[in-house]
């Protein structure tokens, strides 16, 4: 067990860190004053502030803590979700982005009601709040928690906890959007690096990659995984891990917001696509490092009771010397808190824009930014209170994907058949949805709490979507459909779309072509797919 100790230096970039993230988020806050520019930063975001700001808002607990972890435990098939999260992004970009900056709206439950009614909008804004508060921000702070336990384990949990939840909600309560974006941008920059430095260190502590093929289980080098694999058989790969990655970058307001802050739609797809192209590396520096240290520390799993979460902070500690040891710490932090930032944002957006503004339509823009600060407040809270809880998971990567494969099955199947189908009407999407999740609280209730029945999760997600997608086909067939196709012509994506956007794009170079570029990152995905099958 290493040394978890920190030295002068590393207080000091600490405390550098957290001086200079503040005060940028404190400057940006003084030109809040709608809004639109505090929930999407005046919609003026050009595509490496958006990529880069999707990247960190991602890259935080699932990715440095997870990630690691899940690869210590099983092997590097826990990278099947990023690069299916690169497939999701590229299809986003195709199908979906245009359609939803062309409608300015502020929220996904926005979306939805442009596209069937005010129910959908309410019930997806509620699911998405308690989603954002104890799924992402709730996962974040218990990663970060995790770390300041490991270097001061007389701290209780629950302390660390809300000193994180205090450090990112600062500057998310007074900046908003752009806050988020801006600090986002910092914190990429440094989880790259850091994260990068990690598995060079750790790969530098091995004769080479020979020493890994040899000494590890063939099987945990394999990204593709017999349909037995208790973590990820490969049904489970083609039919769920899509499902779930569609829900998180496609429809979760915690991610898409700073998509529907794009100045226009090339540096709305730009950004998207950096944002794939991104995670494909995540391979080399945050999933190896977990296979790196079944071979730099064999007897980790009896040490304590969060393994396997506790590679990432072994590797790190372990690794560096003074100095560099807090700015990797620092790298750890800002992932920790650009999730917080980014979530806290978005469950407030959500019950600012979808309940209180159409609840109280005659409220100031200032009272609502008051409205939207105080609901951050209280979200923080709420997740800080929640976060200890997730120790009695198995593992932190368990505890998000499970949970979001109960949960979000289906609002995918009504966005998907109301942006393909313009048959797909109103009552079928409402009750779509209820029929969908019923049957979700069913199946978690046999499968979760009384194992009556025994489904991987990730064959839950595509039973509910099919469940959820027949019940919307089958009522749309039913009732004469509600929707004038005029109203609802934007919404949709047709083969005339596709004509449109080929027209518009003879006048660009080849390397602005959102389709070239998207070629581009499916064939390197391509290439690392057949290199570790």
């Amino acid at each position: 067990m290493p040394d978890f100790t920190l030295h002068t230096y590393d207080y000091m970039v600490i405390t550098g860190y957290v001086i200079v993230i503040l005060w940028i988020g404190l400057r940006v806050s003084r030109n809040t004053n709608n809004t639109e520019d505090y929930f999407l930063a005046s919609r003026s975001l050009s595509w490496p502030l958006i990529g880069l700001s999707l990247l960190a808002s991602n890259m935080s607990s699932t990715s440095f803590i997870g990630m690691a972890g899940s690869a210590y435990s099983i092997g590097i098939s826990v990278f099947n979700y990023e690069w299916m999260a690169t497939i999701v992004l590229i299809f986003f970009t195709l199908f979906l982005l245009p359609q939803l900056l062309n409608s300015r709206v502020y929220t996904m439950p926005e979306f939805l009601e442009r596209r069937y009614d005010r129910r959908a909008r309410f019930y997806f804004s509620a699911f998405t709040i308690l989603g954002n508060i104890f799924i992402d921000t709730a996962g974040a702070l218990y990663a970060g928690a995790l770390v300041i336990f490991l270097l001061y384990p007389e701290i209780p949990f629950a302390l660390s906890v809300i000193i994180l939840a205090i450090l990112a909600g600062v500057y998310t309560i007074l900046g908003g959007l752009r806050a988020v974006v801006y600090t986002d941008t910092i914190q990429a920059i440094l989880l790259l690096l850091g994260a990068l430095l990690i598995s060079a260190l750790a790969f530098g502590r091995l004769d080479s990659w020979q020493t890994v093929v040899n000494n590890v289980d063939a099987s945990m080098l394999r990204l593709i995984q017999p349909i037995d694999d208790p973590f990820l058989p490969w049904p489970g790969l083609l039919f769920g891990v899509p499902l779930l990655g569609f829900y998180f970058w496609c429809t979760n307001q915690f991610m898409v917001q700073r998509v529907l802050g794009a100045r226009n739609l090339d540096h709305g797809r730009w950004g998207v696509l950096l944002a794939g192209f991104l995670k494909l590396p995540m391979l080399f520096i945050m999933v190896m490092p977990g296979v790196f240290a079944l071979l730099l520390y064999p007897d980790l799993p009896s040490l304590d009771t969060f393994t396997p979460d506790i590679v990432f902070p072994v590797l790190l500690f372990d690794l560096l010397p003074s100095g560099l040891r807090g700015l990797i710490l620092v790298a750890l932090i800002a992932a920790i808190m650009s999730s917080i930032d980014s979530t806290l944002n978005a469950a407030s957006t959500l019950v600012t824009m979808d309940f209180t503004k159409l609840l109280k339509p005659a409220w100031s823009e200032q009272q609502l930014l008051l409205a939207g600060r105080i609901t951050t407040f209280i979200f923080m809270l709420i997740a800080a209170i929640w976060a200890p809880i997730i120790a009695d998971f198995p593992s932190l990567w368990v505890y998000l994907q499970s949970i979001l494969a109960y949960q979000s099955p289906p609002f995918v199947a009504a966005l998907l058949l109301g942006i393909f189908w313009s048959g797909a009407n109103r009552q079928a999407a409402f009750w779509g949805l209820i029929g969908g999740h019923l049957l979700s609280a069913l199946l978690f209730v046999a499968n979760m709490l009384l194992g009556i029945i025994d489904i991987h999760f990730l064959y839950v997600a595509p039973i509910l979507f099919v469940f959820s997608s027949l019940l919307i086909i089958a009522i749309s067939l039913f009732k004469i459909s509600e929707h004038d196709r005029a109203s609802i012509e934007g919404l949709l994506w047709t083969a005339d779309t596709y004509k449109q956007e080929s027209k518009a794009l003879m006048d660009k170079a080849w390397y602005q072509n959102y389709r070239i570029q998207s070629a581009i990152i499916l064939a390197i995905t391509l290439l690392l797919l057949i290199s570790f099958w």
